[in-house]
């Protein structure tokens, strides 16, 4: 199965709206899955990559949350810079170092950003500020699914 993932604020392979990039208010955009609860199990969890692969030299981070309580179908828009949520859920370092959500900011040209959901089977013991290739090896194995959207952004 693949997970099904929406925003509110901007469909699969459109324009992401000015309001979440570096040239508006740099908030995260409302993110919304479904996943089969017969999928997760009580011990897992879910995390959530956004990143830019045409970014020059490497592919750029921009937003890195794990270990969302496995009951979790949506973030809101405006999930605060924190390296713990509310929920429990951690929050990794950035491309640019910092914890939370970076938007769309590319030098030029247009740009495509993934969000990637993944149901794990399992909690992961990573620390806040963790990176994409620290989160990433530690999911190995424990993907149950995922899904991703990819909306576009042109600075202006």
């Amino acid at each position: 199965m693949v997970i099904k993932i929406l925003s509110s604020a901007f469909n699969d392979g459109e324009p992401i709206p000015l309001r979440y990039s570096c040239e508006g208010s740099d908030i995260s955009p409302p993110i919304d899955w479904d996943i089969s609860e017969s999928q997760m199990l009580d011990n897992g969890s879910i995390a959530l990559i956004c990143d830019d692969p045409d970014a020059l030299g490497n592919t750029w981070i921009h937003w890195l949350i794990f270990n969302l309580p496995p009951e979790t179908r949506s973030l809101p828009e405006m999930v605060m810079p924190r390296e713990e949520l509310e929920n429990g859920a951690m929050q990794g370092s950035n491309s640019w170092g910092n914890i939370g959500y970076s938007g769309p900011c590319p030098p030029s040209g247009t740009h495509r950003y993934y969000f990637k959901v993944y149901a794990l089977d399992t909690k992961l013991d990573l620390p806040a500020g963790t990176t994409e290739g620290e989160l990433l090896k530690v999911m190995e194995g424990h993907v149950i699914d995922e899904g991703k959207i990819m909306g576009t952004y042109t600075r202006k």
